[in-house]
C-alpha cells in the first residue's frame, strides 16, 4: 500500500463558505439513486434474511390495522353507553378493549424489534457492499486522489450509512402502515359519508363519500404547501453533512500529528483552521435552522387545526341527526386515520429531506467506487499488463505531472529475476511518481509497463503501513499468520536488529504510535526477510535510516533476500555498488512542452493531480 500524508481535503472549506447544496452534485435523479442504493442490497448475502424480516413486517401492519379498525369501532358502542349512562355496557366496553389494547400491545412490540432487525440487516448488506466496493486493489488510492467524493470516505460508510439504513426503515415502514391504514379505513369513513344529503337554501345534493374528498383535500394541500416551503431542506442537509464531515477531518488530522504540532508551536494556527471548519458547520446548520423554522409555519399550522377539522366535517351529519354521539366519534376517529395517512408526507417531510440528502452522499460514493476505474482506464495513456514472464518490462515510458513530465534515460528497459537495480533521478523528476506508476496507481503517461502477475511483486513505500494488530500480525501482514513459524518471525526481528520486541510479538497496541521512525522503517525490513518476496521495489525507504540499520538491511538482502529481485528507487549512497546497474530519471520538458495546456483540460487528469497526496 502506497504511503500517504495528511492533508486538507479537495473541498475543504475555504474562509467563505460554499453556498448551501455546492459541495455535493446529484448523481441523477431520484430512481437512478434508488437503483444504485437497489443493486447493493440485491447482490447482499443478507437479502433471503432481509426479505423475510420484511415479509413479517407486512404481516404485522396488516393485522395491527385490522385491530385499529375494532378499536375504532368500538367507539360507538363505547361512547353510547357513556351518553345513557349505561354502567353494565360501559364495563362491559372496557373488557372489549382490554383484549383489543393488549392485541395491539403485543403487535407494536413484535414490530419494534422486526423494525430494528431490518435496520440492522440493511446497514450490514449496504456497508458490506460500500466496503467491499472500496477495498477493490486500487480504488481506494484512485478515488482518494481523483475525486472529491474519495474525500473522508469514513464518513460515507460509518455515519451516512447508518443514518441511511435507519430512515430508509423508518420511512420505508411508516409508508407502508400508513398505506395499509389508508386502506382500511377509508372504507369506513366513506360508509359514514355516503348516504348523507346537503340541504342549503332548498337545494338538495349528495357527496357520496364527502368525508374521504374533505380528508384528502386537507392533507393534498398541506403536501403542497410543505414541498414548497420545504424542498430546500435536501440540498441544506447534503450541505451540513459536507461541512460535519470535513470538521471531523480535521479534528482527525490534528488528533494524528499533535506531536508535530506542538513541537512547532502550531496550535494557535490548528486553532485558527479548526474555528473556520466549526464556522462553516455552524453557518450550515443556521441556514437549516432557518429553513426548518419555515416548515414548522406548515406541519404545526396544520396539526393544530387537525384538533378541530374532523369535527368540522362530521358536524353537517351529527347535527342532522344521521348520527348518534358514538357514530360521531367512530368519524372522527376514521378521518383523522385518513388524513393523517394521507399527511404522512407532510409529518415526515423533514426525516424526507435529511433522508434524500443521506441519500444522495452515500449513493454518490457507491457510484463514484464503481466507475472510478473506467474513468481512468479511459483517461490513462499508459499500459499496464500483467505477465507469467519472470521480468519486468518498461517501454517507452513517459511520465505526466502538472510540475513537468519524466521519462526513463532508457526507451526500453527490462530488468530480470535476482537483479539488483538502483534508480536514481536527476533534479525535478519525480521518482514517487515512479513508484506509483510501476504500482499501477499512477495511470497518466504514455508508454507501456510489464510486471510478473499480481501477488508476486511487493511495493514498499517510503513511509511504511503498520496496520492494527499484534505485533506478529503486522509483520505478516497483509498475508496470515498461521503461515510462518515463530522461529521465522524471532529470525526476521533479529536479522533487522529488534530481536528485543520477540516478547512483544504478541501484543497489540498502536505500533505506528509506539514505534519511532526509523524502527517503523526496520519492521518494514523485517516484514521482507519474513516473507522473502521474489520482486521488491522500494520507494526511497532506504535514504530514513542510519548506517548501520542500513547495512543490516543490505545483510538482509545478501542472505534472506538472496533470491529476491530489488528496484531501488532513490539516491546513490554509500551502497550504491551493492547494485549491477544503475537507471537513470530524467526530466522530459519535450514532452511537457508539447502537452502544452491540453492536460489540464482533462477533467480526470486535474482532479487527480489536485487530489494527489505526498506526490
Amino acid at each position: 500500500m502506497v504511503a500517504q500524508s495528511g492533508g486538507k481535503p479537495a473541498d475543504a472549506p475555504s474562509n467563505e463558505p460554499d453556498k448551501p447544496g455546492q459541495s455535493e452534485q446529484s448523481m441523477g435523479g431520484l430512481v437512478l439513486q434508488l437503483n444504485m442504493m437497489g443493486r447493493a442490497f440485491v447482490s447482499s448475502p443478507h437479502r433471503n434474511q432481509l426479505f423475510m424480516l420484511l415479509a413479517g413486517v407486512v404481516l404485522v401492519i396488516a393485522v395491527t390495522g385490522y385491530f385499529q379498525i375494532l378499536l375504532n369501532a368500538w367507539n360507538q358502542p363505547f361512547y353510547d353507553a357513556l351518553a345513557r349512562k349505561d354502567l353494565a355496557q360501559f364495563l362491559q366496553q372496557l373488557l372489549v378493549f382490554i383484549a383489543i389494547a393488549g392485541g395491539l400491545l403485543i403487535l407494536n412490540v413484535t414490530q419494534t424489534w422486526l423494525n430494528w432487525m431490518v435496520k440492522l440487516k440493511l446497514r450490514q448488506g449496504l456497508v458490506e457492499d460500500l466496503i467491499g466496493q472500496w477495498m477493490k486493489p486500487r480504488r481506494a488510492f484512485r478515488l482518494a486522489n481523483s475525486s472529491k467524493f474519495g474525500v473522508n470516505p469514513d464518513q460515507r460508510l460509518h455515519e451516512d450509512a447508518r443514518h441511511l439504513t435507519e430512515l430508509s426503515t423508518d420511512l420505508g415502514i411508516g409508508l407502508l402502515s400508513a398505506s395499509i391504514y389508508l386502506a382500511s379505513f377509508i372504507t369506513v369513513l366513506w360508509s359514514l359519508s355516503s348516504g348523507f344529503v346537503f340541504n342549503i337554501e332548498g337545494y338538495s345534493f349528495a357527496i357520496p363519500g364527502y368525508m374521504v374528498w374533505a380528508a384528502l383535500f386537507y392533507a393534498v394541500t398541506a403536501s403542497l404547501l410543505s414541498w414548497h416551503v420545504g424542498g430546500p431542506l435536501i440540498g441544506l442537509n447534503a450541505d451540513r453533512y459536507a461541512r460535519e464531515a470535513e470538521f471531523r477531518f480535521s479534528l482527525v488530522r490534528v488528533s494524528e500529528h499533535v506531536d508535530a504540532i506542538s513541537l512547532n508551536n502550531g496550535e494557535k494556527d490548528e486553532e485558527r483552521q479548526l474555528n473556520l471548519d466549526l464556522k462553516a458547520v455552524l453557518l450550515a446548520m443556521r441556514r437549516l435552522v432557518t429553513a426548518t423554522a419555515r416548515l414548522a409555519w406548515i406541519t404545526s399550522g396544520y396539526g393544530w387545526f387537525t384538533q378541530v377539522a374532523p369535527f368540522l366535517v362530521a358536524a353537517p351529519i351529527y347535527f342532522a341527526g344521521n348520527l348518534t354521539f358514538g357514530g360521531l366519534m367512530v368519524a372522527v376517529g376514521a378521518f383523522n386515520q385518513v388524513q393523517s395517512q394521507l399527511r404522512w408526507f407532510v409529518d415526515n417531510f423533514n426525516t424526507i429531506a435529511d433522508w434524500r440528502a443521506t441519500l444522495l452522499r452515500v449513493a454518490n460514493f457507491r457510484s463514484a467506487v464503481t466507475t472510478i476505474d473506467s474513468q481512468q482506464a479511459a483517461a490513462s495513456h499508459i499500459e499496464f499488463t500483467e505477465t507469467e514472464e519472470n521480468d519486468i518490462r518498461l517501454d517507452n515510458l513517459v511520465i505526466e505531472a502538472p510540475s513537468g513530465h519524466c521519462r526513463l534515460s532508457e526507451e526500453h528497459i527490462e530488468i530480470k529475476a535476482g537483479e539488483r537495480v538502483l534508480v536514481v533521478s536527476e533534479p525535478g523528476a519525480n521518482k514517487t511518481l515512479l513508484f506509483r506508476t510501476l504500482a499501477g496507481l499512477w495511470p497518466f503517461g504514455t508508454g507501456q509497463v510489464s510486471i510478473p502477475k499480481e501477488g508476486q511483486v511487493t511495493f514498499m513505500p517510503r513511509r511504511p503501513y503498520l496496520p492494527q494488530g499484534t505485533l506478529r500480525q503486522v509483520l505478516s501482514y497483509p498475508q496470515p499468520v498461521a503461515k510462518f513459524e515463530q522461529a521465522d518471525f524471532e529470525h526476521a526481528l533479529s536479522a533487522i536488529g529488534l530481536g528485543h520486541f520477540t516478547v512483544d510479538l504478541d501484543r497489540t497496541v498502536r505500533w505506528d504510535k509506539d514505534l519511532g521512525d526509523e524502527e517503523q522503517q526496520s519492521l518494514a525490513f523485517a516484514r521482507l526477510a519474513l516473507q522473502k518476496p521474489a520482486w521488491i521495489v522500494i520507494d526511497e525507504a532506504l535514504e530514513g535510516v542510519d548506517e548501520a540499520t542500513r547495512d543490516k538491511i543490505f545483510a538482509i538482502f545478501d542472505k534472506d533476500l538472496a533470491q529476491s529481485t530489488i528496484v531501488h528507487i532513490g539516491r546513490a549512497g554509500p551502497k550504491a555498488a551493492a547494485f549491477n546497474r544503475t537507471i537513470r530519471l530524467v526530466n522530459d520538458r519535450t514532452a511537457a512542452q508539447s502537452a502544452g495546456d491540453k492536460s489540464p483540460r482533462d477533467n480526470t487528469r486535474q482532479s487527480f493531480w489536485e487530489g494527489g497526496k505526498d506526490i
